[in-house]
C-alpha cells in the first residue's frame, strides 16, 4: 500500500473574500471503492470529521437530484446552539467514480445555498480525493451575517483521513454494488 499524502487547503478560510475551501489526499484505493462510500448516506456519517452527522436515512444515490436525510447535532461545533435537527441532502453533481456534490436544505430559511463535494482522480496505485466546500452562491442574507465558512479546513482534512481509514478497513459500503 502506498503512503497517503495530504495537502494544505487551497484557500485561506480566514480570508473574508474566500468562498471555497479544497483539501486533497491520495488514498490507497480505487476510485470505485472511494465513491462507494461517498454515494452511500451511511458512508457520509461514517467519515464525518466535523462530529455533526449523527445518522442518515435513504438509499445510495445514483443521480443528480437524488436525496437523503441526515440527522445532525450542531453542538459538535460549539458555535450556535441549534441542538439536533435534520437536513435533506440533494445531489448537485454525480459522475460515478469521479465527482459527487450536494446542497443542504435544513430548517434555515431562506435556504443557505452552500455546496459540499468530492472529486476523484486516479493517481499511481490510489485515488487523489479532493474535498471541497463552496459558499460562493449563498443567499445574500446569509452572506451578510458573516458566518462562513461554517466548516473549517481541518474538518475537511480530518474527513479525508477518516475516509482513507474507512475504505482501507473494508467498511461495508466501500464495495461498489453496481
Amino acid at each position: 500500500m502506498p503512503p497517503t499524502e495530504s495537502s494544505t487547503p487551497s484557500v485561506d478560510a480566514t480570508d473574508p473574500s474566500a468562498t471555497r475551501i479544497e483539501v486533497s489526499r491520495v488514498i490507497a484505493a480505487s476510485p470505485a471503492a472511494v465513491f462507494a462510500v461517498l454515494s452511500d448516506p451511511q458512508g457520509h456519517v461514517a467519515i464525518d470529521g466535523s462530529g455533526m452527522l449523527m445518522g442518515a436515512d435513504g438509499d445510495r444515490v445514483r443521480a443528480v437530484g437524488d436525496t437523503f436525510v441526515v440527522h445532525m447535532d450542531r453542538e459538535a461545533l460549539g458555535d450556535i446552539p441549534m441542538g439536533e435537527y435534520d437536513v435533506t441532502v440533494t445531489i448537485a453533481s454525480f459522475e460515478r467514480d469521479r465527482e459527487i456534490s450536494w446542497t443542504i436544505l435544513g430548517r434555515m430559511r431562506p435556504p443557505i445555498g452552500h455546496v459540499y463535494g468530492y472529486r476523484l482522480r486516479p493517481e499511481g496505485d490510489g485515488t487523489r480525493v479532493t474535498s471541497f466546500y463552496d459558499w460562493s452562491d449563498i443567499h445574500p442574507e446569509w452572506r451578510a451575517k458573516g458566518i462562513f465558512p461554517v466548516i473549517r479546513p481541518e474538518s475537511l482534512t480530518a474527513t479525508l483521513g477518516i475516509l482513507a481509514r474507512t475504505v482501507l478497513r473494508g467498511y461495508p459500503c466501500a464495495t461498489p454494488t453496481d
